[in-house]
């Protein structure tokens, strides 16, 4: 069957006329800001706080654009004959945009977190050089970092809140097992409950001896102590005398 002229005019007419009665979609940028992912690479973002120089990202970069200089202090001794330690101090941390590709190996390779992706896509220049975003410009750029997706609730647990967790639960029963011991409370008065505190303020009350004095008397003691000691002795002379008497029956029997 051949087909009717004008049919298909009229078919486009009836698309052209469900696509009027439809509500638009365009967004009217830059009036109205894109509703963006929240994993979107739009630029880097830097946190010098957490960057130790490991020159990580600048050696596993494929475009070799990122730019790092430092230079390295010396810190004192924590303590007393300690020994110094040295460490690196960020100088310039630059990313030239017109290289980057936007790969994201630099962030993967960070250990320390201190390069995060941010959504923001507004640096376009007029001049390629200007392209090259040294650390002050990136560090504005990490403010507008958003947060990280919750976990989903059937996920595992990570193993470092697992320990962390397992560890304050000890902490708390032990604490609920060990009773407690009760202080005693401190005395109102130290010198009431002192029971030399009258002994003392006597003897400060008291004049004081010269030495030669109290050299005599402690000398006194040990002449009285040595007397009893002669005593003792007499008393082995006395109980001699009776066995020579004793001695005498036996010589005149034998006469």
């Amino acid at each position: 069957m051949p087909p009717i002229p004008g049919s298909g005019l009229a078919k486009g007419l009836a698309v052209t006329l469900r696509t009027m009665t439809r509500k638009t979609v365009t967004e009217q940028y830059p009036e109205v800001q894109p509703d963006l992912p929240p994993r979107t690479r739009g630029v880097i973002g830097l946190f010098e706080e957490n960057c130790t120089v490991c020159m990580l990202c600048a050696r596993e970069c494929p475009d070799w654009c990122i730019y790092i200089d430092s230079h390295k202090e010396t810190i004192p001794a924590a303590a007393p004959g300690g020994r110094e330690r040295s460490r690196n101090v960020l100088d310039r941390f630059a990313i030239d945009f017109s290289l980057c590709m936007y790969c994201g190996i630099c962030i993967e390779v960070c250990p320390f977190d201190a390069l995060f992706w941010s959504p923001e896509f507004e640096y376009a220049e007029t001049d390629i050089r200007d392209l090259t975003h040294e650390r002050d410009k990136l560090r504005e750029w990490m403010w507008t970092v958003p947060a990280p997706p919750a976990l989903d609730p059937g996920a595992e647990e990570p193993k470092e809140i697992a320990a962390a967790r397992k560890t304050a639960e000890k902490l708390a029963a032990q604490q609920e097992t060990t009773p407690a011991v009760a202080t005693p409370a401190a005395p109102a008065d130290l010198s009431s409950t002192t029971p030399h505190a009258d002994e003392q303020a006597r003897a400060a009350e008291q004049p004081t001896r010269p030495m030669g004095e109290s050299r005599q008397q402690s000398d006194q003691p040990t002449q009285e102590t040595d007397q009893p000691t002669q005593e003792r002795g007499r008393p082995s002379q006395e109980a001699g005398s009776p066995r020579q008497e004793t001695d005498k029956p036996r010589q005149e029997g034998q006469g």
